[in-house]
């Protein structure tokens, strides 16, 4: 759900639509700061805050945005209640763009929130310049990671968790050849394997990349230097 553009009368000029965002974190003197930080860009625009989970839930059903900024930890404890959030929004919501903003730096939380839907994974010590990139980047329905969580991913692809799988020489010349745009049907061509057998692939790296669309794999890839 990128923004649209607004309706105006014939021949004048069309201006983008706002990224309307969402702020989920249990402290509210932060999301105030985060709100005056981000209000002062022309394009973004703050139509909801929320500091519990189901304050989250109503506050997307509420205020439709194109992002959520969500913190991981939204009760006092060690329990990343955001993980199931992120789920459960990226369920009601197709389209909509998670974006983690959170304390928790460790590898498996950068996986978990890409497996439960985020499009992107930040920490909160990043500068304001980053952030809004990411927002943007996110709301075009794209994927971003700031440097620790992008090397994160590359472990998780690598093996550096072992619960993970590796993308095989096989999915690669897959992916290589989406990158060029190719139809599964081409790629077929290229590598002597029948349509069907593409399609095995596709749906077998964008698992492993936790994407669900071809464009995003190849983002992703790219992002992670697999490409």
């Amino acid at each position: 759900m990128s923004p649209a553009q607004r309706t105006l009368p014939a021949g004048a000029r069309t201006r983008p639509e706002p990224v309307r965002i969402v702020l989920v974190d249990d402290h509210s003197i932060l999301r105030q700061g985060l709100r005056a930080v981000l209000e002062r860009e022309e394009d973004l625009r703050v139509v909801g805050e929320a500091g519990t989970p189901a304050d989250a839930i109503a506050a997307v059903a509420a205020s439709r945005p194109h992002v959520v900024l969500l913190d991981l930890k939204l009760t006092a404890g060690p329990q990343a209640d955001g993980l199931d959030v992120c789920r459960r929004l990226c369920a009601a919501h197709p389209g909509l763009g998670v974006l983690v903003l959170t304390t928790f730096a460790e590898d498996r939380f950068v996986v978990e929130a890409v497996q439960a839907g985020a499009r992107g994974y930040v920490v909160k010590d990043v500068d304001t310049t980053e952030l809004v990139r990411a927002i943007r980047t996110v709301s075009r329905g794209e994927s971003a990671f700031d440097a620790r969580s992008a090397s994160a991913m590359v472990r998780s692809l690598s093996g550096g968790a072992p619960e993970r799988e590796r993308l095989t020489d096989r999915e690669l010349d897959v992916l290589r050849l989406l990158a060029r745009g190719l139809s599964n049907r081409a790629i077929g061509a290229e590598l002597f394997v029948s349509e069907t057998t593409v399609k095995f692939h596709v749906g077998n790296l964008m698992r492993k990349l936790m994407v669900s669309r071809r464009a995003e794999a190849v983002y992703a890839a790219t992002k992670l230097g697999l490409l």
